[in-house]
């Protein structure tokens, strides 16, 4: 049992509980603003959350770079956006759940000429049965957690020099499925029952720590980072389980939910407008402001996941202090 049961007990509150239940039930904000020429980095946009909101900015103007697995999905998605919108749609290959191809890829986009005015952590993955990387990882863990901390690690100081720049993390209201918080001893699931729902909430709450601890060492800089709840929408999540999971999922959890439009422009509005200009270090239920559970907002807890997390990527061993 994690030592701080005890405290995350005294800290929930009912009031957090209806509060996400009540904004499960409201529409995003819109926002109207164009981003005309802007560049705006998108993990895993050919398939819902992160095709609609590809669609999405570039209906609005901004120049696209998506970081997929797929060549052939992401040459269509080219060619689909560029002859529609008429803008620059760049892509990258890589498979974030491979710590070599996240360095790699990161590495590229350090490289860049032109500022990165959004970057968007959508890229995930959800499975029924643990599953390792070919380095010895949860995969799940990877995919939703390491990825986006390699890759915010990594680009910190360019972001940082550009003076301005907004990073959105594609999170869940899952995360409360980690009710007793993190296992810093047991990442791997390896002393524990493996469940889905606990690892996927698990991953969840390591990506809205470093949110906390990313959120502070970009202060001042002009760099904002946050992370969203994108709604109970449809997407190609858990598509890489069992035939009858995905059976369980076409038939039945994905008919009484929205179309992935809806996250897309609540991802356009916390990218984009006005209103949120300055906000860092916070979780928003699509566009409301939301208190995450307990385990997501201990300092402590951010603070010793920092520094295992800088011991499993490994970092140093690419040159980087």
């Amino acid at each position: 049992m994690n030592p701080k049961t005890r405290q995350y007990l005294r800290e929930y509150k009912w009031s957090n509980i209806l509060a996400m239940l009540k904004n499960n039930l409201k529409e995003p904000k819109i926002c109207t603003e164009r981003f005309q020429h802007k560049l705006v980095v998108i993990t895993g946009a050919t398939s819902g959350i992160g095709y609609a909101t590809a669609r999405k900015y570039a209906s609005q103007g901004a120049n696209l770079l998506c970081v997929n697995r797929n060549l052939q999905r992401s040459e269509r998605l080219k060619a689909e956006l560029e002859k529609e919108f008429r803008i620059s749609c760049e892509f990258r290959i890589a498979d974030l759940s491979k710590l070599s191809e996240i360095f790699r890829v990161s590495q590229e986009l350090s490289e860049l000429e032109q500022p990165i005015d959004v970057l968007i952590h959508n890229a995930g993955i959800y499975l029924t049965k643990r599953e390792l990387t070919a380095e010895g990882y949860d995969k799940v863990f990877v995919v939703h957690y390491l990825a986006s901390f390699m890759m915010n690690y990594l680009l910190m100081e360019k972001l940082k020099a550009q003076s301005r720049a907004r990073i959105i993390m594609v999170g869940s209201e899952g995360h409360r499925f980690a009710v007793w918080g993190l296992r810093l001893d047991d990442l791997n699931w390896e002393k524990r029952r493996y469940t889905g729902l606990q690892s996927y909430g698990s991953a969840k709450t390591a990506q809205l720590l470093s949110t906390l601890s990313f959120s502070e060492l970009f202060r001042g800089s002009g760099v904002t980072i946050n992370t969203m709840h994108p709604g109970a929408v449809k997407s190609a999540t858990g598509q890489d389980n069992g035939p009858l999971y995905r059976w369980f999922k076409r038939n039945l959890l994905d008919r009484g939910l929205k179309a992935p439009e809806t996250s897309a422009e609540a991802l356009y509005y916390l990218g984009v407008s006005q209103e949120v200009e300055g906000l860092s270090g916070k979780f928003f239920n699509l566009t409301s402001l939301e208190e995450p559970a307990p385990p997501a907002l201990d300092r402590e807890m951010a603070k010793q996941l920092w520094t295992k997390t800088l011991k499993l990527t490994r970092l140093h061993t690419f040159g980087v202090q």
